[in-house]
């Protein structure tokens, strides 16, 4: 039997989601070690040891460490995966495609940083006009699936981009952030609900912590 992969995370991260969901999907165990940021717990010593950039999330696969979600994401694919694997498909362009849209959502997730972290971190009111920035890269989400057409982000069958993008998404929406003009979106998540491994207790679990601590500072009045 395989021995279970180490894996450093903060429940409420989203990026740490992202690779829970794809080991999932993989069958692959991950040994989990949470990690308290408010404690500063990644400034520990041993943790240091494993990664000097103090980041999350941290994978530890025997004795290679890395981190990077994306990173991580692509490497248990590649390691773990079928040679066909759609998870992350290895045709070019049906990667690039995926890669976009992996890409994409480091976008998404730093207009969302750029809105919420100044009143998650300094208590200071959301950003009105950092809110438009934020709802007109979610409307460009909408947009991609209404012209894909598909069942999910990329194909009719479920992608890593998928995932993160569920794991993204999902916590805007239990934060609070309207998906009223975005039904593309909405119906989207839906499928991934019903058919995407993990999404219960990994994506919406997660959400609903990061949701606990911060929806209601960041409800628009």
């Amino acid at each position: 039997k395989r021995l279970a992969l180490d894996y450093y995370y903060a429940p409420a991260s989203t990026p740490s989601r992202g690779p829970m969901m794809t080991a999932r999907a993989l069958g692959i165990e991950l040994n989990l070690k949470s990690v308290d940021l408010v404690k500063q717990e990644q400034l520990k010593p041993e943790f240091l040891a494993l990664n000097h950039q103090h980041t999350l999330p941290t994978l530890v696969d025997g004795s290679f460490v890395l981190w990077e979600s994306k990173a991580i994401i692509g490497y248990l694919v590649s390691k773990y995966g079928k040679d066909d694997d759609a998870l992350y498909p290895r045709e070019p362009c049906k990667r690039a495609l995926v890669d976009r849209l992996l890409y994409f959502d480091m976008s998404l997730h730093q207009h969302f940083r750029d809105w919420a972290f100044p009143a998650m971190k300094q208590g200071l009111p959301p950003c009105p006009e950092a809110l438009v920035k934020f709802q007109t890269y979610l409307g460009h989400l909408d947009t991609h699936l209404r012209l894909q057409g598909t069942r999910f982000v990329t194909s009719d069958t479920i992608c890593v981009a998928d995932q993160t993008l569920a794991c993204a998404t999902t916590t805007y929406r239990e934060l609070g952030v309207s998906m009223i003009s975005h039904p593309h979106i909405v119906s989207w998540l839906q499928r991934c609900e019903a058919d995407m491994p993990g999404y219960a207790d990994i994506c919406l679990e997660g959400a609903n912590i990061m949701a606990q601590c911060f929806k209601e500072i960041l409800t628009v009045k």
